[in-house]
């Protein structure tokens, strides 16, 4: 094989020079299931649920929950709820897909800036565990929901520790200037923690922080760890309290391209739970339940998407460009932060890697690039270009744009290939649509 695959991908190449995901050859699930094409791999899913879960464990009483916003299917929904996570939900749609699948509502956890009054009373009447709630208006109209509800309802607070994670400025949420949360430093989140123990609707169980996404460095979770210890300390302090519950987010980083340097799992778990007992232990304080959410260090790794590659572009001293059946419309990550992949021809994984290609999609939008200089065998008409560590934010922020259908996603293991998301077909792209009556019949030209 020639060139480089992520590893820990889960994948090898067969006798035909394939790429195999799962035990299934990419060539076989092209065929069948057409491109693009979204390609999960079971096992690998399932075995970064059962890393991140054993890991915390081990440093004492902790929970790890799946953050569906990554990729939320009802089938993903369904392994996250046998691998005994939790889940992070942040949407109306995303709780209805999990109690769909019917995940246990006592295990998820209902996120967001902006919970409108439908999805509050949703939460309550499916019963989640938690509401982690962002700011005074949401308390204020959860109170109320409760009311209407007549029950109470467990919550935690989301708090803005204003800690800066090394990453990319729009996945950055622990700094003050965030549109989340509970400002730590200015004592907004003393207040919220005053008036939430105040409020009979709400049982304060804990406190939440997220300091942001595609986190490499474990220095900066201890760092918002004794932040959010010492905020621990305080509200015992001033309110007699111990909170018994910690919740400190996601945003494990994971290998996209040669580079990138992710640390292991046990390491992040080291870095907060050494951390916050160390800390909790010289403040006198009784060590919370622990809760992460990890998203794109489960579904990232598992998933590669298979493109067919169509015409091609020569620029004399520039560069050659190669199209292929997607682009934006299935990844928007590389136009939105610059995110860059891994690629591989996967039906030629034996041939050399001779020639640097710039990959664009199919939108009509100059902008529309999946990959910049990548060295390939020369792409052909007809080749299936795979890029690597697509199972985060590729299907969940994939959309229309140009009215192009969403592709199809399919579950492999075991040699065994499952369709778990259907492509969508034009009928799909007008269901929605309306047609006035008064817009009806022919042009006034024609009828001239």
């Amino acid at each position: 094989m020639r060139g480089t695959m992520p590893r820990g991908a889960g994948i090898e190449v067969n006798q035909q020079g394939h790429l195999v995901v799962g035990g299934v050859d990419v060539v076989d699930l092209a065929r069948e299931y057409g491109t693009p094409l979204y390609v999960l791999d079971e096992g690998e899913f399932r075995k970064n649920c059962r890393v991140f879960r054993e890991v915390f464990a081990l440093y004492g009483d902790s929970q790890v929950i799946y953050a569906s916003k990554t990729l939320s299917c009802l089938a993903v929904c369904a392994m996250v709820a046998q691998e005994g996570l939790g889940l992070d939900v942040v949407s109306g749609g995303e709780l209805y897909t999990a109690l769909k699948a019917g995940f246990p509502p006592e295990r998820i956890f209902f996120h967001g800036n902006n919970k409108t009054d439908e999805e509050l009373a949703m939460a309550l009447q499916a019963g989640v565990g938690r509401i982690v709630v962002d700011n005074y208006f949401e308390m204020e109209r959860l109170r109320i929901a409760c009311q209407a509800a007549g029950r109470r309802q467990a919550v935690l607070l989301r708090i803005t520790p204003g800690v800066e994670a090394h990453t990319h400025e729009y996945v950055r949420t622990g700094q003050i200037d965030s549109k989340f949360g509970f400002t730590l430093p200015t004592g907004d989140a003393l207040q919220a923690v005053r008036e939430a123990l105040a409020a009979p609707e709400l049982e304060l169980t804990g406190l939440h922080c997220h300091i942001g996404s595609q986190i490499f460095e474990m220095e900066s979770y201890a760092h918002a760890t004794e932040v959010m210890a010492d905020f621990l300390a305080e509200v015992h302090a001033a309110t007699g309290v111990h909170l018994r519950e910690l919740n400190m987010g996601g945003g494990f980083g994971i290998r996209y391209v040669e580079g990138d340097t992710p640390d292991r799992p046990e390491r992040w778990a080291n870095a907060v739970m050494t951390t916050l007992r160390a800390r909790l232990d010289h403040l006198g304080l009784p060590m919370p339940k622990v809760i992460v959410e990890p998203g794109r260090a489960i579904a990232g790794p598992a998933g590669i998407t298979v493109y067919t590659v169509g015409s091609s572009k020569h620029i004399p001293g520039v560069r050659r460009y190669v199209a292929v059946d997607g682009g934006m419309t299935d990844n928007p990550r590389p136009a939105l932060y610059g995110s860059r992949y891994e690629a591989v021809i996967a039906n030629r994984m034996r041939e050399a890697a001779d020639e640097m290609v710039s990959v664009a999609g199919r939108c009509c939008e100059s902008g529309d690039m999946l990959l910049w200089d990548v060295r390939l065998p020369s792409p052909q008409a007809g080749d299936l270009l795979v890029t690597f560590a697509t199972g985060a934010y590729n299907y969940s922020m994939s959309s229309n744009y140009n009215r192009i259908p969403r592709p199809a996603m399919v579950l492999v293991g075991d040699g065994r290939a499952e369709l778990i998301v259907r492509r969508e077909s034009y009928e799909d792209l007008i269901r929605n649509d309306l047609l006035p009556e008064r817009l009806k019949g022919p042009c006034p030209a024609e009828s001239a």
